[in-house]
C-alpha cells in the first residue's frame, strides 16, 4: 500500500499532522494501535486537571471562616473524583477517536517498525510512503535507585487510577507532575513528603517562580526536601517503605505508605527499528531541526518523541510545522520559534512563563532589564486572599522588547497569555504600560513592572 504521508501515533502531535497533511489534498495514513487519545487526553494534562479541580476546591472550602462564612470539614471520595475524571476523559477520547475514524485517513489499528527509510512494517503488510511523521508520545522513564524497584512504586499513571486514598505517599521529583499531583494528595488528606534532587522544585524555571509554590506546600503540611541525593529505598514489614537520602549535610530517612515515582518521561522509539530507517537518536530523543525534520530529509519527529518539548500545543504546532513542510517542498519551510515558549504548572500558586527566564539571559551573557511585583501589595488579588505570589518582565534593556514573562499567583495559566499575545506581536513594555486595564482586576498587576521598565528605558 502507498501513500503520500504516513503518520505514525495518532495522539496530539500526530493527529494535529494529520489533519494538516489532509486539508492539502494529501492521501495520508495514520498508524496507531490504540487507545486512542494520546498522553494529554489518557495519562496527562486533562485527566490531571480534572482531579486537580476537586482538590482546588476542597482547598476553598477549608478557608470558609477566612471569609466570614461557617466552617466547612471536609472529606473527600478519592473513587468519585475518579469517576468524574473517568467520565470526562471518556468523552475527550470518544470525539478523538471519531476524529481519526471519520474517513479523511486510512487508519491502520496495528503497531509500525521501519523496514527501511522508505517502508514500514504495520501488522501483516508492508507500506511505502513518501514522507513519514513519527508521533509516538512518551512514557514514564525507569530510574536506576537502590531498592526502588523491590520496594515498588507507583507512576503518574497509577495515580491517575488509584481509587483507594493512601494514608502516605513519599513523591520522588520535582516537576510539573510531581508538583502538582504531590499537592492534590495532600490536599485530599493524604499526608506527602516530596523528595527533590534540585535546589527548588520546578528547576528549569528561575528559583524566585518556584519558592512561593514550595512555602504554600509546606502550610499546607507537606514535607518538602530539596537539593538532596537518593541512596536507597526500603520496604518493612508492615507496608511501610522508606527513603534513605542526604539533605542539608546530614542523613534523613522519609517513610510513606506509596511512593510516587514522577521523574521524567522518555520518548517511545522502542520497536520502532528507526536503525533501519537510519534515524539518529540522543539518548533515545529523535533529532530534529527547527522544521521537524530528522536526519533523513524526507522523515520528521514531533510532540514528546523529539524531546524538545513535553507541552501538548507545542506538539500539536510541531505537529501541523512536519505536515506543512512535508506537503510543501518546494515552498519555504515553516520552523518552530522558540521565542514564545510557554509553561503553565497547574499549582496553587500557579507558575506560568514565556520566553526568557533569567538564568537563561545570564548563561547567554545577553543583556537584559527585569521587573517584578507582588501579589501581596495588589487590589484584587489582596480581596480574594490570594496574595502569594508575584509578577515578573524582562525586556531588552535598548528597545524595550519583552524578552521573557513570568507568574507565579492566582490565576497565572490565564493572565500569562496576554504577555503571550504581546510578546507575538514583538511588543515593549511600553506597549504594555499603555494598554488599558479593567481596575480591579487581576491583569492590572501586569502593568506594574511594566511601568518602572518603561521609567529604566
Amino acid at each position: 500500500m502507498k501513500h503520500d504521508i504516513a503518520i505514525i501515533g495518532g495522539g496530539s502531535a500526530g493527529y494535529a499532522a494529520a489533519r494538516t497533511a489532509h486539508e492539502t489534498g494529501a492521501n495520508v495514513a495514520v498508524i496507531d494501535h490504540g487507545p486512542w487519545g494520546g498522553l494529554c487526553i489518557l495519562r496527562g494534562c486533562m485527566p490531571s486537571k480534572a482531579i486537580l479541580r476537586s482538590a482546588e476546591i476542597a482547598a476553598h472550602l477549608e478557608r470558609a471562616a477566612e471569609f466570614g462564612l461557617a466552617p466547612v470539614e471536609v472529606s473527600a471520595d478519592l473513587s468519585a473524583i475518579i469517576d468524574r475524571k473517568a467520565r470526562l476523559i471518556g468523552e475527550f477520547a470518544d470525539y478523538r477517536r471519531e476524529q481519526l475514524h471519520d474517513g479523511r485517513f486510512t487508519l491502520y489499528e496495528q503497531r509500525a517498525s521501519f523496514l527501511t527509510p522508505q517502508t514500514l512494517q504495520v501488522g501483516g503488510q508492508v507500506l511505502e510512503a513518501d514522507r513519514f511523521i513519527i508521533a509516538t508520545g512518551s512514557s514514564i522513564r525507569h530510574v536506576s535507585i537502590p531498592g526502588l524497584d523491590q520496594a515498588g512504586y507507583i507512576t503518574s499513571d497509577e495515580a491517575l487510577e488509584l481509587r483507594e486514598q493512601p494514608e502516605s505517599m513519599i513523591v520522588l521529583g520535582g516537576g510539573p507532575i510531581a508538583a502538582e499531583l504531590a499537592q492534590f494528595f495532600q490536599r485530599i488528606g493524604t499526608k506527602v513528603k516530596l523528595i527533590q534532587r534540585s535546589h527548588h522544585i520546578l528547576s528549569t524555571g528561575d528559583e524566585d517562580l518556584a519558592r512561593p509554590v514550595e512555602e504554600r506546600f509546606r502550610a499546607e503540611g507537606m514535607e518538602v526536601y530539596t537539593a538532596t541525593q537518593l541512596h536507597k529505598f526500603t520496604r518493612d514489614e508492615d507496608g511501610l517503605a522508606t527513603a534513605h537520602f542526604s539533605h542539608n549535610g546530614a542523613e534523613k530517612m522519609a517513610s510513606g505508605h506509596v511512593i510516587l515515582q514522577a521523574l521524567g518521561r522518555r520518548p517511545n522509539t522502542e520497536g520502532l527499528d528507526l536503525d533501519n530507517a537510519g534515524v539518529e537518536t540522543n539518548h533515545g530523543r529523535i533529532v530534529v531541526d527547527g522544521a521537524m525534520r530528522t536526519n533523513q530529509p524526507h522523515i520528521y519527529a514531533v510532540g514528546d518523541v523529539n524531546g524538545e518539548h513535553e507541552i501538548v500545543h507545542i506538539a500539536i504546532e510541531q505537529g501541523e510545522i512536519a505536515a506543512y513542510n512535508a506537503t510543501h517542498p518546494d515552498r519555504p519551510e515553516h520552523r518552530f520559534d522558540e521565542r514564545l515558549n510557554t509553561l503553565v504548572v497547574f499549582t496553587d500558586p500557579q507558575v506560568a512563563s514565556v520566553g526568557l527566564y533569567e538564568k537563561d539571559c545570564q548563561d547567554e551573557d545577553r543583556p537584559y532589564l527585569v521587573a517584578s511585583y507582588p501579589f501581596d501589595d495588589h487590589g484584587k488579588s489582596m480581596t480574594m486572599g490570594e496574595t502569594l505570589g508575584h509578577v515578573k518582565i524582562l525586556c531588552d534593556p535598548r528597545s524595550g522588547e519583552i524578552l521573557g514573562a513570568h507568574i507565579v499567583g492566582p490565576e497565572a495559566g490565564e493572565l500569562i497569555h496576554e504577555l503571550v499575545a504581546v510578546m507575538y506581536f514583538r511588543g515593549t513594555v511600553q506597549d504594555l504600560a499603555k494598554i488599558p486595564h479593567y481596575h480591579p482586576t487581576l491583569a492590572e498587576i501586569l502593568t506594574y513592572p511594566a511601568e518602572e521598565l518603561a521609567e529604566q528605558l
